[in-house]
C-alpha cells in the first residue's frame, strides 16, 4: 500500500499545483491513499468548504489542518458537514470539527489524524504525545494503518514525537514550517518519519508569500500585507509504502515542479521576454492552443517561457 501526503498548500498557487498533478500522481504512482494539509489554501490563511470540495475531487483522500484552521470565518460551521476533514486531535474537545479520519481503500482502513505542537505555536493545545498516545489506543483494531500529522515549529518537538510513536504508527510526518527537512527515514520499528514535508506553492517566496513587502517587515518592523507569491510553484510532498501490519517498507522525499504544459495554472518562471510565433500551417486545434498561450502572456507581459516557439513548433506542428 502506498499513501502519499501532501504538504502545506498555500493559496491558488498551491491549490492549482495539486488539481493539476494529483490526478497524474496517483495513477503513475499507483497510490492508494492521498492526504493534504489545506490550512493555507484560502489566500494563504485558512480554508473554506469549498476549497476542501475542490481539493477532494481532484482525488485527494483526507485533509488535515493546522494552527489556521478557524482563520476563515463562517469555517467553525462549514467544518461540521465536511466528512473528510479533521482539525487537530489535540485542540478542546469543544471545538468543531473531527479529531480524526478513517478512510478505507483496497481492504486497508488508513486511521488519520494530527496532533500540534506546543514549542513556540501560538493556539493553545492538549499535550500531543498524550493526545496522540489515547487516539491510537482508540483507534487499535478499527484501523491496520496509522498515519500521524506532526504540525509543529520545533524539530526537537517533531523527533521526539516520531520516537515516541515509534512501532506504533506507520508514518509519523511533520508540517507546519514550510521547508522541507531531508532526514526521511524508516525509525527501527518501521515508523516513517520527516520533521517537515514542506510546502505546496510559490518557492520564489517567503514561505509562500512576496519576497520584497516580507524582507521590508524585517528590515523596519512595520506592518505589511503580504500576498500570496506566484513564481516557481512546486507540489511538496512525502510517499510512504507500507504492508499490510501497517509497518513502512519506504519513505521518499517529492518535489514536483510545475507542468509547462498545463496552461490553465501556468505561472511565470524566468525574467525575459520572449515571442511566440504562430505558423499559419497550425490547424484549428493547434491555433486554438497558440491563442490561449498568447492571452496568458498578455496578462503577464514582462515573464514568459523561453524557447516556447521551439516548444510548439516540436510538439504542436505535427
Amino acid at each position: 500500500m502506498k499513501l502519499l501526503f501532501i504538504g502545506d498548500i498555500v493559496g491558488r498557487p498551491g491549490r492549482d499545483i495539486v488539481c493539476a498533478e494529483v490526478p497524474r500522481l496517483q495513477a503513475e504512482r499507483n497510490i492508494d491513499f492521498i492526504i493534504a494539509n489545506a490550512e493555507n489554501t484560502a489566500a494563504g490563511a485558512g480554508v473554506t468548504g469549498a476549497i476542501c470540495q475542490t481539493l477532494l475531487k481532484t482525488g485527494v483522500d483526507a485533509i488535515t489542518l493546522g494552527d489556521h484552521v478557524w482563520d476563515q470565518r463562517g469555517f467553525d460551521h462549514e467544518i461540521l458537514d465536511l466528512d473528510c476533514v479533521c482539525r487537530p486531535a489535540n485542540l478542546p474537545v469543544a471545538c468543531p470539527g473531527r479529531d480524526h479520519l478513517v478512510v478505507e481503500k483496497n481492504g486497508c482502513r488508513l486511521a488519520i489524524f494530527t496532533v500540534l505542537g506546543r514549542s513556540f505555536v501560538g493556539m493553545k493545545a492538549e499535550c500531543p504525545f498524550l493526545a496522540a498516545d489515547a487516539l491510537l489506543k482508540k483507534l487499535n483494531g478499527v484501523a491496520n494503518a496509522f498515519f500521524v500529522e506532526a504540525h509543529a515549529e520545533a524539530t526537537s518537538e517533531k523527533q521526539a514525537l516520531g520516537w515516541f510513536l515509534d512501532g506504533r504508527a506507520t508514518a509519523v510526518l511533520g508540517t507546519h514550517t514550510h521547508v522541507t527537512t531531508a532526514d526521511c527515514s524508516l525509525l527501527h520499528r518501521k515508523t516513517a518519519f520527516q520533521c517537515d514535508v514542506g510546502m505546496t506553492g510559490s518557492h520564489a517566496s517567503v514561505l509562500g508569500r512576496e519576497i520584497e513587502p516580507a524582507i521590508a517587515r524585517f528590515l523596519d518592523s512595520m506592518p505589511r500585507r503580504c500576498e500570496v507569491a506566484t513564481g516557481d510553484v512546486r507540489l511538496s510532498a512525502t510517499l510512504v509504502e507500507f504492508d499490510a501490519a501497517g509497518r513502512a517498507q519506504d519513505i521518499e522525499r517529492l518535489s514536483l515542479p510545475q507542468s509547462l504544459w498545463n496552461f490553465r495554472v501556468l505561472q511565470p518562471m524566468f525574467p525575459c521576454r520572449m515571442i511566440v510565433y504562430w505558423n499559419p500551417r497550425w490547424s484549428r486545434r493547434n491555433t486554438f492552443i497558440w491563442l490561449r498561450i498568447r492571452t496568458m502572456l498578455r496578462q503577464c507581459p514582462t515573464t514568459v517561457l523561453p524557447n516556447v516557439s521551439i516548444l510548439l513548433r516540436a510538439g504542436l506542428s505535427a
